[in-house]
């Protein structure tokens, strides 16, 4: 338990100090400040910028598209996992607090943090009582078990989060799931001796239990309630917030839960009284909001536009309301390796050569955006190792080797193949330009393709068929941190368990077994520096496939509005404001 901890908290205290360091000339003083204006640059990486206890207000939040999911089941986007915290109590969850505090994992629904058994293959959880739903009805350990029964097992209607308890639970790989298996026992390995225990048996060590069970996938769902896929159309709350208001296309609207009880939950103030979310906001429009002071926050987390740097960083009082965390998040291209001429190495080679990063860190605002990358792992998270398979002068490419090794791989001319990326991302299509630039010096012509943030994973690129079928092999990615450790960034992005006919994350279609093998070996390992060597280890050896391309260890320039109080940087949500702590003046 302590060791975990520790970890953690080693790795958002190098994510502070490099975000700290690499904002060139900034005047954060590490302090924060009492009001909003009174703040300077940086405040929120280490403190509570705007603090207040005062109840009331609305929070206004906006996205450029909108979610794959509100549904806590069926979620994969960090933000969605951050705001669902107000509606829905997961075993543990991390704990709402600035600096190094906010990757402390506390209790949440459960009354402490996991009791292992000695070969951690046995996690035991003790839920809290008079915990109640919206509809008054107590939370028992049956609807923790449900929930992780429809989140994982019943791709049919659940494709979007992740797939942990599938591949740990004894017999995962068997059950069919909640809407097929009609047995009022469920999966067996997950046990509810009474209404508030709850047991997991594991087919394998997982030393990292108490981060999964952070996951919104624990969060109860009562099974009378559940509709499947529309379930997201009327969620049932188990926090303070629940909805009043949804609709996909235009946003949702939560109001307080009277059914809440403050003394069973340690971690929630719930201050505001409605929290308003808008969909499908143009990116350079919700910066212009956020400038303008008339919503809370652009609730994605990705932070301000390229456009829209040069208004804030040229301004002194403006800066001051700026913070530059990095959050554990890589840039990268994914090369298909079932994609043709992807499945020949000397080709993903060329292109590793051929990238000139700082030109597409540039293209998308300069340092402030990040730094060139050389692994998978960034540097802020536990088991980072340093080192450049593919070294360039100045991060710049080498057209000569990149074009050494087209000619290995019997295209000496070059090819045509798809590039993919999400429209309503502008760095993220100005990086995809700027690559398709560097790439054409090697007679690699790749169209770029754009798709909806919230239905890129769910119909296009994390779906394999429409990737073989588009021939799209090189395929744009950003990926922060399941939980901070080699283990939480890995395994869901480069882990063959991880390809699925939709809503995949594992773009690469990497099923490497000394890759999967050591994945296993790692998480099995209790020691914790034993096991945090073992991801540098995973880390080499998908580089030496060469079919991830990092690009950049992002960084975000958020903004904080003068009304947005309670405002702090949380790491374990990928360097986004913590929506748990989260209010606002107005």
């Amino acid at each position: 338990m302590q060791n975990r901890k520790t970890a953690a908290a080693i790795a958002v205290a190098v994510a502070v100090s490099l975000g700290a360091s690499a904002c060139s000339g900034s005047d954060s003083d590490g302090k924060g400040g009492s009001g909003g204006g009174n703040a300077k640059a940086d405040a929120a990486l280490t403190s509570i910028v705007n603090p207040t206890d005062k109840k009331g207000g609305t929070v206004t939040y906006e996205h450029a598209s909108g979610p794959d999911s509100l549904d806590p089941g069926d979620t994969y986007y960090g933000w969605v996992q951050n705001f669902s915290r107000l509606y829905g109590r997961s075993l543990v969850t991390f704990k709402p607090a600035a600096g190094d505090e906010g990757l402390e994992v506390v209790p949440d629904l459960a009354t402490s943090l996991g009791k292992p058994s000695a070969d951690a293959k046995t996690w035991t959880y003790t839920l809290r009582k008079g915990v109640k739903f919206e509809d008054g009805t107590e939370v028992t350990s049956k609807d923790v078990k449900y929930a992780i029964e429809r989140s994982n097992f019943a791709p049919e209607a659940l494709s979007n989060g992740p797939t942990y308890f599938k591949a740990y639970l004894e017999g995962g790989d068997a059950y069919k799931g909640p809407y097929k298996d009609k047995s009022a026992e469920g999966l067996k390995s997950i046990e509810t001796p009474d209404d508030y225990t709850i047991v997991f048996k594991l087919n394998k060590p997982f030393a990292d239990m108490d981060y999964l069970a952070t996951f919104s996938q624990t969060a109860p769902v009562p099974q009378k309630a559940d509709k499947g896929a529309s379930y997201v159309q009327k969620i049932v709350s188990s926090g303070p917030y629940k909805f009043s208001a949804y609709d996909e296309g235009k946003g949702a609207t939560l109001v307080r839960n009277p059914e809440w009880d403050p003394k069973t939950d340690p971690i929630r103030k719930a201050l505001p009284d409605k929290i308003e979310l808008k969909f499908n906001v143009n990116a350079t429009t919700i910066d212009d909001h956020l400038l303008d002071d008339t919503i809370t926050a652009g609730i994605e987390g990705t932070g301000l536009q390229s456009k829209t740097q040069p208004k804030v960083l040229a301004k002194a009082a403006e800066k001051a309301k700026t913070d530059n965390p990095y959050g554990g998040v890589l840039q990268y291209m994914a090369l298909n390796v079932n994609v043709k001429p992807f499945d020949n190495i000397e080709c993903r080679k060329a292109v590793q050569y051929a990238v000139d990063k700082q030109s597409l860190i540039d293209a998308i605002g300069g340092s402030v955006k990040g730094d060139p990358a050389t692994t998978v792992i960034p540097p802020s998270v536990a088991g980072y190792k340093k080192f450049d398979l593919y070294p360039t002068e100045g991060n710049k490419g080498d057209i000569a080797k990149a074009k050494e090794h087209l000619a290995k791989c019997g295209q000496p001319n070059g090819f045509k193949t798809t590039l993919t990326a999400r429209s309503d991302r502008p760095d993220e299509i100005l990086a995809a330009t700027q690559l398709q630039n560097s790439l054409k010096k090697i007679g690699i012509t790749a169209e770029i393709k754009q798709f909806p943030a919230n239905k890129y994973f769910t119909d296009f690129a994390g779906v394999p068929n429409w990737v073989h079928k588009n021939n799209a092999g090189m395929l744009m990615m950003q990926w922060g941190a399941d939980w901070p450790t080699g283990f939480g960034f890995l395994d869901q992005i480069v882990n063959g368990t991880a390809i699925k006919p939709s809503g995949g994350t594992n773009l690469m279609e990497l099923d490497d077994k000394g890759v999967n093998d050591l994945l296993v070996k790692g998480i099995g390992t209790v020691d914790t520096e034993a096991r945090n060597a073992t991801w540098g280890e995973v880390d080499q050896k998908v580089m030496e496939n060469a079919s991830v391309v990092p690009l950049a260890y992002r960084k975000s320039l958020l903004y904080r509005p003068d009304s947005a109080a309670n405002v702090t940087v949380t790491n374990a949500y990928l360097g986004m404001y913590d929506y748990l702590l989260m209010t606002s003046t107005k």
